[in-house]
């Protein structure tokens, strides 16, 4: 008897991942202008459990400016949006985007409004707890993916495509309350990309992350740990650029 695949093969999921791209580019967790106006950004009305998604947005000069060229020039940009308090934990996430010639873009969640930019515009949108009710979305979350090792008891990085598919897909239902969804062969619809290392200089030391980014389909199995999932992140170093769900729901 032949066993389903546990991963996805190439020519089966090649259009699937674009396919999600364009959704969450259509259901944008930020939209309009709801942040723009001559005297600034206008306060948002907050209601009761609602998070914050706002994107910044620089262009090439002012990335130079704030010289902007590696993670942790990202992360200092990002937390300079989010002035620390006595006593207060970080309670935002955010995911680089990426930039090109024209500048850059980061996508920011939070529980509070960030400050306004010295440089750059941000656009924000209040994203309501029933955005969280549906059963299925389409997602994307770029992540530090690490295990345990067990005869040393030292945390290591998950290494090549297929044990990453396997960490992703065994390890979502009891940490981040979803599952994979799978086609009627029992493929699970998901495909890992940006496979890499996050290396940059803090304080005189090099510090390595490393990172892929899985992008696929998904069910919610447990409402509470996925709505954790979704507004405290996923996994570990969160603190540049990892763990940001980001999320289009789907129908039926």
């Amino acid at each position: 008897m032949r066993h389903p695949s546990p991963h996805p093969q190439p020519d089966r999921i090649e259009k699937r991942p674009v396919e999600l791209r364009r959704a969450i580019r259509r259901s944008s967790l930020v939209q309009g202008r709801a942040n723009e106006s001559p005297l600034g950004r206008r306060l948002l009305r907050k209601e009761g459990g609602c998070v914050i998604a706002s994107v910044l947005t620089l262009n090439r000069a002012e990335c130079q400016t704030l010289k902007v060229t590696d993670a942790y020039s990202v992360h200092r940009v990002v937390y300079s949006l989010f002035p620390a308090r006595e006593g207060q934990t970080r309670d935002f996430l955010f995911a680089d985007k990426g930039g090109d010639f024209h500048g850059r873009k980061i996508l920011i969640l939070s529980q509070k409004e960030p400050a306004s930019p010295t440089l750059g515009r941000i656009e924000s949108k209040e994203i309501p707890t029933a955005f969280l009710d549906g059963a299925l979305y389409g997602f994307e979350v770029r992540m530090n993916p690490t295990k345990r090792d067990k005869p040393t008891g030292k945390t290591v990085a998950v290494r090549g495509k297929e044990a990453l598919l396997s960490w992703f897909c065994e390890k979502a239902p009891t940490s981040f309350g979803f599952e994979v969804i799978r086609d009627s062969q029992g493929t699970p619809l998901i495909q890992v990309q940006g496979i890499g290392v996050q290396r940059f200089e803090k304080n005189g030391a090099t510090v390595v992350h490393g990172e892929a980014t899985f992008i696929g389909k998904l069910r919610v199995v447990d409402r509470g740990t996925f709505r954790k999932a979704f507004e405290e992140g996923m996994g570990r170093a969160k603190g540049f650029g990892f763990g940001l769900l980001q999320l289009v729901p789907l129908t039926d």
